[in-house]
C-alpha cells in the first residue's frame, strides 16, 4: 500500500472500526498526520503568533486537524490491532492508566486533607505527602511507560498471515 492509497483508506474509512489495516497503511497514515501536524503548525505560528508566556501558536489550523484526524486515527490503529490478532481496546491502555492514577492520587489528596482537617499537624504532614506524591509520580511514569512500550511492539507486529476473527488478511 502506497502514502496516498494509506491516506485515501484510512479517511475512507473514518470511524470503522472492524475489519484489519496491515502495518503500511497504519504507518503511512500516522506519518501523514504527524507531517500534516507540523506542516500546519508551522503556518499557525507564522500566521497567528506565539503565546510569549506559554510559548504556543495562538492557531487553529493544527488544533483543528488534530481533531478532525483523531477518530481516523484510533480507528486505523483498532484495525491494526486487528491484525495482529489483538483486541483493539488494547489501544487504549496507555490512556487509561493516567486517569486510574489521577484517581490514586485524589484519594491521597482527600485523605491528607482528612488528617489535617482531624487536627493533625499541617508541618508534620508536608513531608509525608510530598514524599507520597512523589513517589506516586515516579511510580506512575513508570507504570505509564511499560504499556506504551507493548502498545509499540504490538502495532509492528507482522500481521497474521492467514484470517482470524477479526476478518480475512488485508491487501498488500
Amino acid at each position: 500500500m502506497s502514502f496516498a492509497e494509506s491516506i485515501k483508506t484510512c479517511l475512507s474509512k473514518y470511524v470503522t472500526f472492524s475489519g484489519r489495516a496491515g502495518r503500511p497503511e497504519y504507518w503511512w497514515f500516522l506519518m501523514f498526520i504527524i507531517i500534516a501536524s507540523a506542516i500546519l503548525g508551522m503556518v499557525d505560528r507564522e500566521l497567528f503568533g506565539v503565546d510569549p508566556i506559554t510559548q504556543q501558536s495562538n492557531g487553529v489550523f493544527a488544533s483543528v486537524f488534530g481533531l478532525a484526524t483523531f477518530l481516523p486515527l484510533l480507528a486505523a490503529g483498532w484495525r491494526r490491532m486487528h491484525d495482529t490478532g489483538k483486541p483493539g481496546w488494547y489501544l487504549l491502555l496507555p490512556m487509561l492508566i493516567p486517569f486510574a492514577f489521577m484517581a490514586f492520587m485524589m484519594m491521597g489528596v482527600i485523605g491528607f486533607a482528612g488528617m489535617e482537617n482531624a487536627g493533625v499537624n499541617q508541618d508534620a504532614l508536608r513531608g509525608s505527602a510530598m514524599l507520597f506524591g512523589m513517589t506516586g509520580m515516579i511510580i506512575g511514569g513508570v507504570v505509564q511507560l511499560v504499556p506504551a512500550i507493548l502498545l509499540l511492539w504490538w502495532l509492528t507486529r507482522p500481521s497474521d498471515t492467514a484470517e482470524n476473527e477479526y476478518g480475512p488478511v488485508p491487501a498488500p
